[in-house]
């Protein structure tokens, strides 16, 4: 079993930003279901998304013939405004991670890898520091939860599904980053890009997205113990 090594004040600090705008975003993600919930109860239809909840529910709040009860009305409205202070403290905690990313090394150089932000890279430095208390890139992709697990039967080993086991925040960062990244690999034609296609049309495009990601912890692991840059197989 590996441990992380203690953490400095700094890293604590670091990633108490990062729980506290993951907080944000889960109270807005309720927010949003509960406002579309309640317009629902009245028949008023908004779909999923935040941003069509943010275009949809001014019109709807000043459409004084929706016959929406002047209480529900400013319940929701009340909801509505709560929703724009959690958007302007979420994006006030983006700036303030990106100034940290920006004074950060080792986050700039592991964000040349495509899908890692700010975000990410700033999470996974504040974690784990300079990624030496795993032994291998393996085992940091295993603490992560995005190693396969393996079933032995007959003698044979058999990979299953990843583990989902260690840091879910970091692993989820690392799956919507490399989903983000898929969008953009049809239109490259370096190693890593032409192995992912193929991995597209292979399987499925989550299988390739969590691949991916695999991919990318094993990398940043390496950037970050050999104080190395991204460079680009061909």
């Amino acid at each position: 079993m590996r441990f992380v090594p203690v953490k400095t004040v700094e890293q604590q600090a670091i990633l108490s930003v990062h729980r506290t705008r993951s907080l944000l975003i889960t109270e807005r993600t309720a927010l949003v279901n509960q406002l579309r919930g309640l317009l629902a109860e009245f028949g008023l239809i908004i779909s999923k998304g935040i941003a069509r909840v943010r275009r949809e529910m001014p019109s709807l709040l000043e459409d004084a013939e929706n016959e929406l009860p002047d209480m529900a009305r400013d319940i929701i409205a009340d909801g509505y405004q709560r929703l724009c202070q959690i958007d302007k403290h979420v994006l006030a905690y983006d700036v303030r991670i990106k100034q940290i990313a920006t004074n950060s090394e080792s986050a700039q150089r592991i964000m040349q890898i495509e899908g890692i932000g700010p975000i990410t890279a700033t999470a996974i430095t504040a974690s784990i520091g300079n990624g030496r208390v795993f032994g291998s890139s393996r085992q940091f992709s295993a603490w992560l939860g995005l190693t396969p697990r393996q079933h032995s039967s007959g003698g044979k080993a058999r990979l299953g599904k990843i583990s989902k086991r260690g840091d879910v925040y970091l692993r989820t960062l690392l799956i919507h980053g490399a989903r983000s990244a898929l969008l953009k690999t049809a239109l490259k034609d370096d190693k890593k890009s032409r192995w992912v296609e193929s991995l597209k049309k292979r399987s499925h495009q989550n299988v390739a997205a969590v691949a991916l990601a695999a991919k990318n912890a094993r990398i940043i692991w390496s950037m970050l113990v050999n104080g190395t840059d991204y460079k680009v197989a061909v």
